[in-house]
């Protein structure tokens, strides 16, 4: 019987987590509930289930990670604001299953530095299916990580043609149902580029080693080619409850958590290369991630700073990752990384993103 801690219980992974969860009584024991601000739901979860603690709000999340005794901490908190729980997950001996991507993109050295190997188990499902294909062989045996992407809603358009998307088009994702700020990472391609800088900070892989593939389909979730020239994929009809329950159960598997593929019906499955002068925001991620220090926490708050802009009609699409870069360009990173430099890197970031978003309307 596992112990789990979930934070961001009221939202998309926390949910599915619940259903996981709801369906395996025997296997795991909820013993805490933490969300950002939908108090009503967490009442009701914390209810249902019988946890008696529970915390709203980022600050109280981090201490319930400290008091509650727990196996494995599911950190599904969005955005960079779940990095203290993060580390708090780490300090506390926990297993951390990792959603909640910026943690370790902005935390970088901060983060490795504290876990334990083996001690974070991502559930992304990109990357849970690359932890999944690195069973097949040994680290020296890797040749490259190939992260797939669906392409969002906007795959084959060229910049010109994204020039005048609306935010619903932008949150019309073919495959997943998602949040807002996600959703329209999907549609920039800018969540693709985070997925890359966490593969190398979960896998230490180089960046010259990581490489995005489009496959619309959304079927195969990554694949690790190995120097022998075989490629092992991780293939399942989209379900995040699959990489959940690994997540909270790594490295076993729980039964009936999703369906499997149809071998009966006939498929097709088609992978592009990525195109790059459409989408930069991959290449401008492995540039702020071999760049390392606090540009990946810049990269992750302007783009948070220029998403809310588009949304609220004061920014163009294509100006999410425009404004990253000139901000990313403005960036003089201090020479120490700690958690204070971070937030104030964070900080300049997000004032920065403002003024270069005001300028251009």
């Amino acid at each position: 019987m596992r112990r789990v801690l979930i934070l961001g219980s009221t939202g998309s992974i926390g949910t599915q987590a619940l259903d996981v969860i709801r369906a395996n009584p025997d296997r795991f024991e909820l013993v805490g509930l933490a969300a950002g601000t939908q108090a009503d739901l967490l009442a009701q979860q914390a209810e249902e289930f019988g946890v008696e603690d529970t915390a709203l709000g980022s600050a109280e999340a981090e201490q319930l990670v400290r008091d509650v005794e727990a196996d494995v901490v599911l950190n599904a908190i969005t955005g960079s604001i779940g990095l203290g729980s993060t580390l708090a997950a780490l300090k506390a001996g926990r297993t951390l299953a990792l959603a909640n991507k910026e943690s370790l993109i902005v935390g970088g050295a901060l983060v490795t530095a504290l876990a334990a190997p083996g001690q974070i188990v991502p559930v992304d499902s990109e990357h849970s299916a690359l932890a999944q294909a690195l069973r097949s062989g040994t680290k020296q045996e890797v040749r490259r990580l190939v992260v797939t992407a669906s392409g969002g809603p906007f795959r084959g358009r060229s910049r010109a043609q994204m020039a005048a998307v609306t935010p619903a088009e932008a949150l019309a994702h073919p495959t997943w149902d998602m949040g807002r700020m996600v959703t329209t990472n999907s549609a920039t391609l800018v969540n693709k580029g985070l997925e890359v800088i966490e593969a190398h900070l979960l896998f230490d892989v180089d960046y010259e080693r990581i490489e995005v593939v489009v496959h619309p389909q959304s079927i195969v979730h990554s694949m690790v080619e190995f120097v022998d020239g075989s490629t092992i994929a991780q293939a399942s009809p989209p379900d995040m409850r699959l990489p959940i329950s690994l997540g909270l159960d790594w490295p076993n598997r729980v039964g009936g958590v999703g369906r499997p593929i149809d071998w009966t019906t006939a498929a097709n499955w088609t992978f592009e290369p990525l195109d790059t002068a459409a989408f930069p925001s991959v290449a401008l991620a492995k540039q702020v991630g071999r760049a390392g220090r606090t540009y990946p926490a810049v990269y992750n708050a302007a783009n948070e700073q220029a998403v809310d802009a588009f949304h609220e009609g004061r920014l163009p699409f294509l100006g999410i990752v425009d404004t990253i870069e000139r901000v990313v360009d403005a960036h003089d990173p201090p020479e120490e990384l700690t958690v204070e430099t971070l937030a104030a890197a964070e900080a300049w970031a997000r004032a920065t993103a403002d003024r270069v978003i005001a300028a251009s309307a």
